[in-house]
């Protein structure tokens, strides 16, 4: 299943880096880089059985200490 993952992840870089370095659409390039390796990471670590905490409790941790409030 690693294999799959890196093999997906490869064919979209093939699909997508050639024609953001042809435009010189380094902002972009740089962006898809960054999100393309965040998704790497995160679906590497779901297959090998990491569990991956919900982002849903850092928000509602946030919204907690910036309202001030106890009842979410």
């Amino acid at each position: 299943m690693v294999i799959a993952l890196i093999l997906v992840f490869i064919l979209i870089l093939l699909l997508e880096v050639p024609g953001l370095l042809k435009k010189k659409a380094w902002k972009e390039l740089a962006a898809f880089s960054v999100l393309l390796t965040i998704g790497f990471v995160l679906g590497l670590l779901q297959v090998i059985g990491v569990k991956i905490p919900s982002p849903n409790d850092g928000i509602m941790l946030l919204l907690k200490l910036m309202l001030k409030i106890d009842y979410l």
